[in-house]
């Protein structure tokens, strides 16, 4: 691969860099929080995991994100990542669970407005309904999760010490499936705008595998993500982990399972195929911001408990970060695409 590519996707796999810093706490900060599993644990199995999610199972959402904004030079490409990953990291250095999602798409919307490109107002109302439905849609699994897991777990009668070693066992396979899914939704966030911009050959591993060139563009963003993991997640873990609400070990596994299943949802294009198939609707293959659905699943939890415990005003700090992310990203991509066009003689479309 060339050095003059490499160092345009550095804006890409430095927003990886800041998704996996940012998200970490989305699948294991509640585990974490209750003391189940340990940060380094949770660490190592979300990167292993979150990079499997990302190269089988990423194609679908960043079609989506291409069809919103088919950015189809290099410097564009990078300077969208590029204000995306500023904005995450602005926002991970004050310990909110920013949306990774809303960060990417208004970068691309300052691409398009820059470049007076047309949007795609589908696609776009595509994906603003996953971003509604994304946060209810993990409240209610949450509630009908925990209703369930109660239920069981009264009947089953478990000893103190069996209860404790399937809890901790639960919140691990939970995380493990979480980081899966966060791969599979989010990897668009952090290579889609490189797709168009970056044909790469299939790439034939020891002949035991192939990897197209998307799959080569996700694999690097993933392990960006699982670097991010590592060196930078700490504030937010705390944050989701028990600075919303103080959660049982229980109601942590419930919380993981409602997020993971609503990222899957909207990133499976099995389902979405086994749903038309039957003459169901299907849910749009969109990037689902991963930080409203474990909101939205903690939330759900809050709200079953009478609304006592939640901590509104860290709520209320999250939710000013979804406002302004969108805003802050569009904001930056078009003033750094101005420099970019201007100052460095870099063609943005």
């Amino acid at each position: 691969m060339e050095a003059a590519i490499l160092f345009f996707l550095s804006s890409g796999l430095f927003l990886g860099w800041a998704l996996g810093g940012n998200h970490l706490g989305n699948v294991f900060g509640t585990a974490i929080g209750t003391q189940m599993v340990s940060w380094r644990t949770a660490a190592i199995l979300g990167s292993v995991f979150v990079i499997l999610g990302a190269v089988i199972s990423g194609a679908g959402p960043t079609e989506t994100l291409g069809k919103l904004g088919a950015i189809n030079t290099l410097g564009g490409s990078f300077m969208a990542a590029l204000a995306a990953g500023l904005t995450v990291y602005w926002m991970t250095n004050l310990g909110l669970p920013v949306s990774t999602t809303q960060a990417i798409v208004g970068a691309i919307l300052g691409w398009n407005f820059f470049t007076e490109t047309q949007t795609d107002y589908t696609t776009l109302r595509h994906i603003l309904t996953g971003w509604v439905a994304g946060p209810i849609l993990s409240a209610v699994f949450a509630i009908l999760l925990y209703l369930l897991l109660v239920m069981i777990l009264r009947r089953a009668k478990l000893h103190l010490l069996r209860s404790d070693a399937y809890t901790r066992l639960g919140l691990i396979v939970a995380g493990i499936f979480g980081a899966y899914s966060l791969g599979a939704n989010n990897i668009a966030n952090v290579m889609g705008v490189f797709v168009a911009s970056v044909p790469l050959a299939d790439l034939s591993v020891s002949g035991i595998f192939t990897l197209n060139g998307k799959q080569q563009l996700f694999l690097m963003g993933g392990i960006a993500i699982a670097v991010g993991i590592f060196t930078y997640s700490h504030k937010v873990v705390e944050t989701l982990g028990s600075g919303l609400l103080s959660m049982s070990p229980v109601a942590a596994w419930v919380v993981v399972m409602a997020h993971s299943l609503v990222l899957l949802m909207f990133a499976s294009e099995r389902l979405r195929d086994f749903l038309l198939a039957h003459g169901l609707p299907a849910l749009p293959l969109v990037p689902i911001s991963s930080a409203e659905a474990i909101v939205g699943a903690v939330l759900g939890i809050g709200l079953l408990q009478g609304g006592r415990g939640v901590r509104w005003h860290v709520l209320g700090h999250i939710s000013l970060g979804w406002l302004l992310t969108p805003i802050i990203s569009g904001i930056v991509c078009f003033f750094g695409l101005f420099f970019m066009q201007n100052v460095f003689d870099q063609t943005v479309h």
